[in-house]
């Protein structure tokens, strides 16, 4: 028995390796040609990352979704979007700013990770932070979401997404290098797509593993869920933002990570309320059990907010954004009891 145990540790302990590989080759993948779709089309790389990637990077959370309002479990979706969020934004942008810090040149005056965004982009930022914090509080407020709820949020995103695909950057470029570019459009477009599919599928069977290995050593399932499986939706984002940020593309990490927080918010959120509706199942969430998810996710997104205004954000304001990280693990594992 100890040998059919340890012999499935081995297989994992390769699959995870394994995985890993393909997750750094997908997220190279998925970068470079991000740049090259930004170039063509003259999207900026915050409405790339807040479009194309994000809502790729947020495939874990949609399929999530799907299977969650199928079975009647839709607790589990809202669960892991809200969580997803405070992921996105507390522990990439915490440790981007924290690495960032310690790769500086000797001598240099620190680390700032936010980029010089043109007014359009930050304007994008701003919304999609508005969003990702009125709508849970709103839901909180009213105490109930039905499917109505869910249509609506379909319809923001749409109406969102659209808007912003009309907003163009001036061309940089001569007439005859653009139209060259154009006609690779699609490759880039499906090479990004393709990388992002290889970050997410090595992120599934990494995370397949690693709770077989925890499952192997007697770690609960609750703990795994909270911690292993929640981290693991949000790995594509984790793997290509903070990527992103070590090539110096913090424009498109930035866009994927707020991006992200507003599909999983009106995108998925609104699936997961509305598709019950579709097969005949009614769903009335009452809310106020994610009171605390929702307290944590608009702390995040108000110091996101004031750090962005300040055009500043460093290693100290990563710290404070890890720190947010771990007491936000801590109360949800029941470690801390909040009063």
């Amino acid at each position: 028995m100890t040998e059919i145990i340890l012999s499935d540790m081995i297989v994992n302990l390769l699959i995870i390796g394994a995985s890993f590989f393909v997750l750094d080759s997908s997220s190279n993948l998925t970068i470079g040609n991000a740049i090259k779709v930004s170039k063509v089309t003259r999207l900026s790389k915050t409405a790339v990352g807040f479009s194309l990637i994000a809502f790729s990077t947020s495939l874990p959370e949609l399929t999530v979704a799907f299977i969650a309002a199928l079975s009647g479990d839709t607790a589990i979706s809202v669960g892991n979007v809200l969580g997803s969020n405070i992921v996105n934004i507390c522990f990439i942008v915490g440790m981007a700013s924290v690495i960032l810090y310690f790769r500086r040149p000797f001598g240099s005056n620190g680390s700032n990770v936010i980029p010089s965004f043109a007014r359009d982009e930050l304007s994008s930022i701003y919304f999609g932070l508005f969003i990702s914090s009125m709508i849970p509080l709103t839901l909180v407020y009213i105490s109930q979401a039905t499917w109505l709820v869910g249509l609506f949020l379909i319809f923001t995103f749409a109406i969102y997404i659209y808007q912003l695909s009309k907003v163009r950057l001036p061309p940089e470029n001569s007439d005859t290098l653009v139209q060259n570019e154009q006609n690779r459009l699609k490759r880039y477009l499906a090479f990004t797509v393709l990388g992002v599919v290889g970050v997410v599928i090595s992120a599934y069977f990494l995370v397949e593993s690693a709770v077989a290995i925890a499952q192997s050593i007697g770690i609960p399932q609750s703990v795994i869920g909270a911690t292993i499986i929640a981290f693991g939706t949000s790995l594509p984002e984790v793997t290509l933002d903070l990527k992103s940020f070590m090539k110096g593309h913090s424009a498109l990490a930035f866009g994927d990570i707020i991006g992200s927080s507003f599909v999983n918010i009106t995108l998925i959120l609104g699936i997961t309320l509305f598709l019950p509706a579709l097969v005949g199942r009614t769903v009335v969430l009452n809310m106020i059990v994610f009171q605390n998810l929702v307290i944590f996710s608009i702390i995040t997104n108000l110091f996101f907010w004031y750090f962005l205004s300040r055009e500043k954000l460093g290693w100290r304001e990563g710290v404070m954004f890890l720190f947010i990280y771990v007491l936000f693990l801590t109360t949800t594992l029941g470690i801390i009891q909040p009063h």
